[in-house]
């Protein structure tokens, strides 16, 4: 079995649903515990990532041992190119020298599956990790396969939500305090509404075409994919595009921007004139760096609320690596960011972070001291996450979900910005799609 998700990996460098789902015969299954304990311990640590978020966590707030050098291999997320590169380190991990070995390695939402369901990834149980009550459930199941099988843990959980602008807010609605903008906003025909009376005062509801499109695609209530291999598009896809179109027309948001172009992001200088934006947590410190600027920002125009619908968007998981030397280090690590309370105090504290520590979430959301001053005006987000991240549910997911959802915007942007017929952006998804996963059914 192993052998054959081998060639699949291959051929794809992206496992297909069925080479995930596939369950290893023997070859995989990871060493007992007493083993992996009584093995001595490499010198060596490689951690494969996407970009530098964790890494500067851990270098803060993670004692490494004595001993040890830690590497990172960092290669970028888009078009799958982060994937492509494990593979590759992946299928060589058997054959690899102990010091080239991965030892962990992270993974989003959108892919975490392909890795868990995989003999790729070791049971964390077998280095000693157990998950903690204070762990959001949704984060652990993620990283579960098919038997129920944990495979890592996630370092933070990632309710989202409105991000609105006071000032703007003000201007169009008369009011600035959130839950009055809510009530303003908490359904999509209301916050269309206001997005046309943002537009008659100047501004633009939302700063990217792409901007509302987690907020859709995280409530679909059936896969990309079906039990038969056919694609589909769940009513929640068809209700963006539809939306989109409408606020492309209309110039209720960017029709050029990305959601992560700099165009966007210039909106939310003190210049800006957008009013929404949307992200969890983690966005303040990845997007709104302008938004912080000293000279340039708005630090303190901003407050949070749930919005039309709840959603949550992303996450990093920290993945054990089977094959690794250093199986009282992964454990360590996991223990640190997920179950030591200090360090998930700090990920608050100094990086505006949502940890998946929920005795740390309760102590911040009942704190009437406090606030969120970084970006916010003062408003305790914790307390406004909170009551979000409790009804997040894993439902849904496919192995294929970084492909399709990040290739579906790309192809429809050349659409919303005049270069190519709806028609053609289309057919342009589907050859993506082919290219891909030549096993998907297309319409």
């Amino acid at each position: 079995m192993k052998k054959a998700i081998a060639i699949l990996l291959a051929m794809l460098m992206i496992f297909s649903m069925a080479a995930c789902t596939s369950k290893p015969a023997d070859s995989g299954t990871p060493e007992p515990a007493e083993e992996n304990q009584e093995q001595e311990q490499g010198k060596v640590f490689n951690i494969y990532a996407w970009n530098e978020e964790f890494k500067g966590f851990f270098e803060k707030y993670y004692n490494v041992p004595d001993g040890v050098t830690v590497n990172w291999i960092i290669n970028p997320s888009d078009n799958g190119v982060y994937q492509q590169k494990l593979d590759e380190a992946l299928l060589n991990q058997e054959n690899a020298a102990a010091d080239e070995k991965i030892d962990m390695f992270l993974a989003e939402a959108d892919y975490i599956g392909k890795y868990v369901d995989s003999d790729y990834t070791m049971d964390i149980s077998q280095i000693g990790f157990q998950n903690a009550p204070t762990m959001y459930d949704y984060t652990i199941k993620a990283a579960s396969d098919q038997n129920g099988v944990c495979k890592g843990v996630s370092f933070q959980c990632c309710p989202a939500a409105v991000i609105y602008r006071k000032s703007i807010a003000k201007d169009v609605l008369g009011t600035d305090v959130p839950d009055e903008v809510q009530a303003a906003l908490d359904s999509w025909e209301k916050f269309d509404a206001v997005a046309a009376e943002a537009k008659a005062k100047g501004y633009y509801m939302t700063a990217s075409f792409a901007e509302t499109f987690r907020a859709f695609s995280n409530n679909c209530t059936s896969p990309w994919v079906d039990a038969n291999n056919n694609l589909q598009f769940d009513d929640q896809i068809n209700a963006w595009i539809e939306q989109t179109e409408k606020y492309v027309e209309n110039g209720y948001t960017l029709a050029t921007a990305g959601v992560w172009d700099q165009e966007k992001t210039d909106q939310m200088f003190k210049t800006g004139k957008t009013m929404c934006f949307f992200g969890p947590a983690w966005y303040y410190n990845f997007c709104m760096t302008n938004a912080m600027d000293p000279e340039n920002g708005c630090v303190g125009d901003w407050c949070i609320i749930q919005g039309p619908q709840a959603y949550f968007w992303g996450g990093t998981w920290l993945l054990a690596a089977t094959g690794s030397d250093n199986t009282e280090m992964l454990k360590d690590i996991f223990e640190t960011f997920t179950v030591n309370e200090d360090v998930c105090t700090k990920l608050v504290e100094n990086e505006n972070q949502y940890p998946n520590n929920t005795a740390v979430v309760e102590k911040f959301a009942n704190d009437p001291n406090y606030g969120n001053t970084a970006i916010l005006d003062g408003q305790n987000d914790i307390a406004a996450f909170s009551k979000l991240a409790g009804n997040i549910k894993w439902e849904n997911h496919t192995n294929y979900d970084q492909i399709l959802n990040e290739g579906l915007q790309n192809k429809l942007q050349e659409y919303f910005k005049g270069s190519v017929t709806k028609e053609e952006a289309m057919q342009n998804f589907y050859q993506l799609i082919r290219e891909t996963y030549p096993a998907i059914k297309l319409p």
